[in-house]
Protein backbone atom coordinates (compact mmCIF):
# COMPACT_ATOMS: atom_id res chain seq x y z
CA UNK A 1 0.00 0.00 0.00
CA UNK A 2 2.70 2.23 0.99
CA UNK A 3 4.34 1.98 -2.84
CA UNK A 4 0.60 2.39 -4.33
CA UNK A 5 0.45 5.85 -2.41
CA UNK A 6 3.75 7.16 -2.83
CA UNK A 7 3.64 6.45 -7.03
CA UNK A 8 -0.17 8.65 -6.87
CA UNK A 9 1.38 11.25 -4.84
CA UNK A 10 4.47 11.80 -6.97
CA UNK A 11 2.55 11.57 -9.81
CA UNK A 12 0.51 14.74 -8.64
CA UNK A 13 3.24 17.18 -7.37
CA UNK A 14 5.61 19.01 -8.37
CA UNK A 15 8.50 18.52 -5.99
CA UNK A 16 8.00 14.46 -6.00
CA UNK A 17 11.01 14.51 -4.14
CA UNK A 18 9.79 15.96 -1.05
CA UNK A 19 6.63 13.21 -1.01
CA UNK A 20 7.18 11.29 1.75
CA UNK A 21 5.09 8.32 3.21
CA UNK A 22 5.20 6.56 6.93
CA UNK A 23 3.28 3.31 7.62
CA UNK A 24 2.36 2.90 11.00
CA UNK A 25 1.23 -0.56 11.95
CA UNK A 26 -1.21 -0.70 15.01
CA UNK A 27 -3.30 -3.41 16.62
CA UNK A 28 -6.48 -2.85 14.62
CA UNK A 29 -5.53 -0.92 10.88
CA UNK A 30 -2.06 0.32 8.95
CA UNK A 31 -1.71 4.08 8.86
CA UNK A 32 -0.31 5.53 5.79
CA UNK A 33 0.75 9.35 6.48
CA UNK A 34 1.83 11.00 3.32
CA UNK A 35 3.41 14.08 3.71
CA UNK A 36 3.98 16.51 0.73
CA UNK A 37 5.59 20.23 0.35
CA UNK A 38 3.53 23.17 1.63
CA UNK A 39 2.88 24.28 -2.22
CA UNK A 40 1.75 20.67 -3.22
CA UNK A 41 -0.60 20.06 -0.27
CA UNK A 42 -3.59 21.65 -2.76
CA UNK A 43 -2.68 19.44 -5.67
CA UNK A 44 -2.95 16.28 -3.77
CA UNK A 45 -6.44 17.05 -1.62
CA UNK A 46 -8.21 18.49 -4.45
CA UNK A 47 -10.93 20.75 -5.14
CA UNK A 48 -13.63 19.94 -2.03
CA UNK A 49 -11.34 17.16 -1.26
CA UNK A 50 -11.87 15.08 -4.48
CA UNK A 51 -8.36 14.04 -5.27
CA UNK A 52 -7.84 12.77 -1.27
CA UNK A 53 -10.99 10.68 -1.52
CA UNK A 54 -9.96 9.13 -4.65
CA UNK A 55 -6.82 8.27 -3.22
CA UNK A 56 -8.44 6.60 0.17
CA UNK A 57 -10.44 4.92 -2.38
CA UNK A 58 -7.68 3.37 -4.55
CA UNK A 59 -6.41 2.06 -1.24
CA UNK A 60 -9.30 0.84 0.14
CA UNK A 61 -10.22 -1.32 -2.85
CA UNK A 62 -6.31 -2.43 -3.11
CA UNK A 63 -6.53 -3.47 0.68
CA UNK A 64 -6.64 -7.68 1.14
CA UNK A 65 -9.92 -8.81 2.37
CA UNK A 66 -10.15 -9.80 5.43
CA UNK A 67 -7.03 -7.85 6.27
CA UNK A 68 -6.14 -4.88 8.72
CA UNK A 69 -7.70 -1.93 7.24
CA UNK A 70 -5.30 0.71 5.68
CA UNK A 71 -6.25 4.66 6.56
CA UNK A 72 -4.49 7.62 4.73
CA UNK A 73 -3.91 10.90 6.36
CA UNK A 74 -2.59 14.01 4.39
CA UNK A 75 0.04 15.92 6.57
Amino acid sequence: MRELVLFLARSLVDQPDEVQVTQTEGPEAIILELNVAPDDMGKVIGRQGRIAKAIRSLVKAATEKGGKPVFVEIQ
